[in-house]
């Protein structure tokens, strides 16, 4: 169940039904229904839900070892809303795992995007797009995402293992909005999920450098919130630094070195953000190529312009919870598959259950 906390000045949400200034590459809908098509009267073993938790699979752990100098140096920077009628948009992505069938695993992707805008909220949901991964499949398909959104793969590149697929889908069709929305807008603020911290399979450093750079040359600025940091400073997670700053307030941390070997590269400055009284504190990245005025003014006509509960933006939440599933919709994509292509479904037994009884917790073996 999603928190629904009283808001004293909220204005009257309006959300429209459609967007038309968006639409999915047909590809990635080709793609989908051509995975399923391998379907054909197999066995389906559906993942168990909680109806009481919602689902979801959108998480930033590949975070790299910050080398350990001291003092750190860190400056407080007060912020004052502004007031200035700016658009805020927020993109984010999740996936679920559906079930396994005989042959691979069905897993499901949806996204959504927020807009503030005129102290209005609009949002255009995309999916859920289904989609069966096998052994037969997983390279063809992770090639042609990379091929169709980004860049050419190698021809000898070998694709994600199965249980790595889905985030990596999930993944390429979230930089792919976003690169959408840069070029789509201008003089916005984009809100994204998570950090801009690149190296990684899932983040090449060629991939989010021209990502920023095509919202730099849109004029548009792009705040990345952390939400869980694994990042530490003098051994200190990086959100537990403080000052004695009141709120709204950015910590700016002004040198995190890095180990020379590792691949991992930061192309955001690196904030910690606490906006509210009382509210949590976020770890903030904002473009390096831009001057650091312009990203404090763009966190200050984020406080003037979009709502904030627990010190994150109403805009990026709304995002999250429109992208995320739902245990009863879980259920009912799980059925609706399982109808249309006449899948037999199977429950296998809890090997964890039947050897440890009560004991046996965590996931199913």
């Amino acid at each position: 169940m999603i928190e629904q906390l009283p808001y004293a000045t909220t204005p009257k949400y309006n959300f429209p039904n459609a967007v038309q200034d968006l639409q999915l590459p047909q590809n990635f809908i080709e793609l989908s229904l051509k995975s399923m098509k391998n379907l054909n009267l197999e066995q389906f073993h559906p993942i168990e839900t909680n109806l009481f938790n919602s689902i979801t699979e959108n998480t930033d752990l590949t975070e790299p070892t910050l080398l350990n100098y001291s003092p750190p140096t860190l400056r407080s920077i007060p912020l004052k809303p502004l007031p200035q009628p700016t658009t805020i948009t927020a993109i984010d992505v999740s996936n679920i795992k559906l079930g396994e069938t005989e042959t691979g695993i069905l897993t499901a992707i949806r996204a959504a995007i927020v807009w503030r805008q005129s102290r209005q909220y609009r949002y255009l949901r995309l999916g859920p797009f289904p989609f069966h991964i096998t052994e037969q499949n997983r390279r063809e398909i992770y090639c042609l995402f990379r091929q169709y959104y980004f860049q050419t793969p190698p021809k000898d590149m070998v694709g994600p293992n199965l249980l790595n697929m889905q985030n990596r889908i999930s993944n390429l069709l979230e930089r792919w909005l976003q690169m959408s929305i840069s070029t789509s807008s201008h003089d916005n603020i984009i809100l994204w999920d998570g950090s801009l911290t690149a190296g990684t399979p899932d983040n090449p450093t060629k991939v989010l450098s021209q990502l920023l750079e095509i919202a730099r040359n849109r004029l548009n600025t792009v705040l990345a919130f952390t939400k869980t940091t694994t990042l530490r400073l003098g051994g200190h997670r990086l959100t537990d630094l403080t000052t004695k700053t009141p709120p709204p307030r950015l910590i700016q941390i002004n040198h995190y070195p890095l180990h020379s070997s590792t691949p991992i590269r930061f192309l955001g400055n690196i904030y910690i953000a606490k906006l509210t009284n009382g509210g949590c504190s976020f770890r903030l990245d904002i473009d390096k190529n831009i001057p650091s005025e312009q990203g404090i003014a763009a966190t200050q006509k984020l406080l003037g312009n979009d709502l904030l509960l627990q010190g994150y933006p109403e805009t990026l939440r709304l995002a999250h919870i429109y992208s995320t599933f739902t245990a009863n919709e879980v259920i009912g994509i799980q059925r609706f598959i399982a109808q249309t292509y006449g899948l037999k479904i199977v429950t296998r037994p809890n090997l964890r259950r039947l050897l440890f009884g009560p004991y046996g917790k965590g996931p199913e073996a």
